[in-house]
């Protein structure tokens, strides 16, 4: 299934994120997410936004379970936590991996 990313600017927020700001940056897609209080923004033009998609993708095939020592990078993401892996978040879902 398709998703498309969200606008949804990020108010407020004065920090300039970028290489050595400070916050973990992330790979994701075309862009780069840090990580900013269990959120991951994405700069905007002159704002960040909250790096959302909507939809829902399925990662087919993803035989690997994440966890606690699996040896990929966790990201708290608001109430669950994604998982870096092969240049895209995972996140768990209703007994399977989707493309976050």
């Amino acid at each position: 299934m398709s998703t498309t990313t969200e606008h949804r600017p990020h108010s407020d927020h004065a920090h300039r994120h970028a290489p050595g700001c400070g916050h973990v940056a992330i790979p994701h897609e075309d862009h780069v997410d840090y990580v900013h209080d269990d959120h991951l923004h994405r700069v905007h033009g002159d704002h960040v936004d909250e790096c959302a998609k909507s939809g829902h993708a399925v990662h087919e095939g993803h035989d690997h379970q994440h966890g606690q020592d699996c040896g990929h990078v966790a990201v708290p993401h608001g109430d669950h936590v994604d998982y870096v892996h092969d240049g895209h978040r995972h996140s768990e879902h209703d007994g399977h991996w989707d493309d976050h």
